[in-house]
């Protein structure tokens, strides 16, 4: 496969952990914010003396690595013993799990997660 073809999937599968994460962690926000207020948090028992949109921001950046990591567990998971094993003189995939078959469903094979 050319590099060029090996670095647009591993582009399209870190697309896939952070866009979700992302819209998740937007709505994970605004619900955190909606009950609680920003002015009123208490860190390690000392009230946070930031603004409000410093704590927002890393309210919502903090959401959003909880949901990546999430997202990136998933796609951590769900790969094949094939996949896992490659190169070890795994034998093929055979392809009649019922776990490989929604991934190619879904069209979603997070293996080339790796940087």
């Amino acid at each position: 496969m050319p590099l060029k073809a090996i670095k647009e999937r591993r582009v399209l599968r870190i697309l896939w952990v952070l866009w979700p994460s992302f819209v998740v962690a937007g709505i994970a926000e605004g619900v955190f914010f909606t009950v609680i207020d920003p002015q009123e948090l208490y860190l390690f028992g000392e009230p946070v003396h930031l603004s409000t949109i410093a704590t927002y921001s890393i309210g919502f950046f903090g959401f959003w690595a909880v949901c990546a990591a999430s997202s990136l567990m998933t796609c951590f998971l769900q790969r094949s013993a094939a996949e896992i094993n490659k190169g070890i003189g795994a034998a093929p995939d055979s392809g009649g799990g019922v776990r490989n078959d929604s991934a190619r469903i879904c069209g979603l094979n997070c293996s080339d997660l790796a940087f």
